[in-house]
């Protein structure tokens, strides 16, 4: 009887072995297996240390360039901001606009990965007297939503010390209120890079 009762013991604890055994086998099965799962994609906003508007008269005049380089990103340096001429009294001018990452050798286009991801992003104008010039879009995303990436800028009257502040903004809400005018009050998402240009208009 002693070595049945002992036998018994025996093979208890070895059950109870057997079974801790297996649930911490299976714990840190379920642990290493957690580790493994692949992260949620992020995705990052685009590095834009350049912009350029280009803007063509309809008809004879010549093309005014306006550009903001900052190649010290978030640095101490404030970006150089150059206009290459006034513009003319009523005139129509066709605009399209480049973003660059020239931190990258050759400088890297986000023109076309803003192209590619049109639904996503959408430039802004804003003039500060847009009583005497106003932009229309010329371009569509494949909703049939503004980009920005082409526009067009018309002047009026002669005028001095304009501003014309340029946004890119991601993820927008393109069918808020006034966004696909060009309004950006309620555009909402998050801002890639804001530049304002000083500029005249004479006849």
């Amino acid at each position: 009887m002693k070595t049945i009762k002992l036998l018994n013991q025996i093979f208890i604890m070895k059950t109870i072995k057997y079974f801790f055994i297996t649930i911490l086998t299976l714990s840190l099965f379920t642990n290493c297996s957690n580790d493994d799962d692949t992260p949620a994609p992020v995705n990052e906003e685009e590095v834009i240390t350049t912009l350029t508007l280009t803007l063509t008269p309809v008809g004879d005049g010549s093309i005014v360039t306006m550009t903001s380089q900052d190649l010290d990103g978030d640095g101490p340096n404030a970006p150089v901001v150059t206009v290459s001429g006034d513009l003319s009294s009523s005139t129509t001018y066709n605009g399209a606009v480049t973003v660059l990452n020239e931190l990258e050798s050759p400088a890297e286009n986000i023109t076309l990965e803003v192209q590619e991801e049109a639904e996503e992003h959408q430039f802004f104008y804003s003039l500060s007297n847009s009583s005497n010039a106003t932009v229309t879009y010329t371009d569509q995303d494949g909703d049939g939503n503004p980009v920005g990436i082409a526009f067009a800028l018309t002047t009026g009257a002669a005028s001095t010390n304009d501003v014309l502040t340029v946004t890119l903004r991601h993820e927008p809400n393109k069918s808020a209120a006034g966004v696909s005018e060009g309004d950006i009050t309620n555009a909402g998402g998050e801002t890639d890079v804001e530049v304002s240009f000083t500029f005249d208009v004479i006849d």
